[in-house]
């Protein structure tokens, strides 16, 4: 007897109706009829929040059998990346990255002293590690991976060398953060020595910063402008400072109110500039205009009132990621100012001592945490929050940084054991 391809496809048609519903009813808030419904139809895999369902209505209900015009035309980064995180439209999305779990440690360095600050190039040829012991070192990414290439495996870029292509010594006490300039050839460091040096690491000599700009409090985070312009800079004081990087002017929000109460943790523009997002001890994320300088939104209590450690922007803009020392990660939707996915079950014993990040990987089809319990990563499916299998991140001591590569399946980890392992995942050879 055949089978009726009417039949099936009304089947597969009806179960698309489930999952939109279900995912409708997890954005509008209604998580308890959502799980109910799931359970029902044996929803698999679980279905992330989404607004899609309204949105076909309304195509519907108009008379337009697409939307074309509602989507802007793509970024050349997204035939290379795919289109990045957007719970507007989606529902099933097949993610094409491999699972963080799959990565492997490709190179290891060691500083003299406790690891806790690291950064990508935005190219993703770079990487930069920071030392309490006031070193920093920048590393070739093409070399670091010839050194761990399998025989036989093809080398790509300039591989011959070491793969620490600059040192630098210029600070006086421990590196807390790193950034790269997006156009120059230029690293910009803060430290607990109240500077932020810039250093040209095109000159092969260089070991010492070509500016210097002195604050009042110790440096603990920042973030570059995309022009490379301005760096905004967040210290122990709970105000947010803003530079002009050329000429080390400084300027602050004209409204007290709007400032943390605490020290910032934490500093992330948004990919086309028009916003930075930033965390603090205070347990609050603020939201501010890269134009006027001001705060245009605040979570207040984003993590229960847990310190919040980072944020991040997804590439859209539409979203902000954070992570608290209540070891919970969370997806916030700015244009309602509310929690969108909680991404639950790492740290198993709790509240954090140290702050971590929670990043991305280079599609943003998962959320990467360490684990300060286990010194494991965790990993989620970014839509759905499915927790994926946990990797042994080989450090013996916390877990202090962790950034992904803006375009590739590599990250980095810096730890209080001195080193600081580049992870890669290699393509199997067909």
């Amino acid at each position: 007897m055949t089978e009726n391809p009417d039949a099936k496809n009304i089947i597969k048609g009806r179960d698309f109706l489930y999952r939109l519903m279900i995912s409708q009813l997890f954005y509008d808030g209604h998580q308890s009829l959502a799980v109910g419904l799931a359970a029902v139809v044996q929803a698999d895999p679980p279905c992330p929040p989404s607004d899609r369902l309204l949105h076909l209505v309304l195509v519907g209900l108009q008379h337009e059998p697409d939307r074309q015009s509602k989507a802007s035309a793509p970024p050349a980064l997204d035939s290379l990346l795919g289109p990045g995180l957007d719970l507007e439209y989606e529902t099933d999305v097949d993610t094409m990255a491999p699972e963080p779990a799959l990565y492997e440690t490709a190179y290891v360095t060691s500083h003299k002293g406790n690891c806790r600050a690291g950064a990508f190039s935005c190219d993703g040829q770079l990487i930069a590690t920071g030392s309490v012991d006031a070193s920093i070192k920048i590393l070739d990414v093409d070399r670091m991976l010839a050194k761990s290439a399998p025989d036989g495996g093809e080398p790509v870029g300039d591989t011959q060398g070491h793969p620490v292509i600059r040192t630098l010594y210029d600070h006086l006490e421990e590196v807390t953060c790193l950034e790269f300039h997006p156009r120059e050839p230029i690293l910009v460091s803060g430290s607990r020595d109240f500077s932020i040096k810039l250093f040209d690491y095109s000159k092969t000599s260089v070991k010492k910063a070509f500016r210097t700009i002195t604050d009042a409090d110790q440096i603990r985070c920042m973030s570059f402008h995309p022009t490379g312009d301005y760096l905004v800079v967040g210290t122990n004081h709970p105000v947010v400072r803003l530079y002009d990087v050329n000429t080390a002017q400084c300027y602050v929000c004209s409204v007290p109110s709007h400032q943390h109460t605490g020290g910032v943790t934490s500093l992330k523009y948004s990919v086309d500039g028009k916003l930075c997002a930033s965390s603090s001890v205070d347990g609050s994320i603020k939201v501010w205009d890269g134009v006027s300088n001001r705060c245009v939104n605040t979570f207040l209590k984003a993590h229960d009132g847990a310190e919040v450690c980072s944020v991040c922007f997804t590439r859209n803009g539409k979203y902000l990621l954070s992570s608290g020392k209540d070891s919970l990660v969370k997806l916030w939707e700015l244009s309602t100012s509310r929690c969108l996915i909680a991404y639950t079950g790492a740290g198993t014993t709790g509240k954090q001592d140290h702050k971590a990040q929670a990043v991305f990987n280079h599609t943003e089809d998962y959320v990467l945490f360490p684990d300060e319990a286990t010194t494991s990563l965790c990993a989620w499916n970014s839509r759905n929050a499915s927790r994926k299998q946990l990797l042994s991140l080989g450090h013996n001591g916390p877990v202090r940084l962790i950034a992904h590569s803006p375009n590739a399946p590599a990250f980095l980890t810096c730890s209080d054991d001195f080193r600081a392992r580049f992870w890669f995942r290699r393509m199997p050879l067909h």
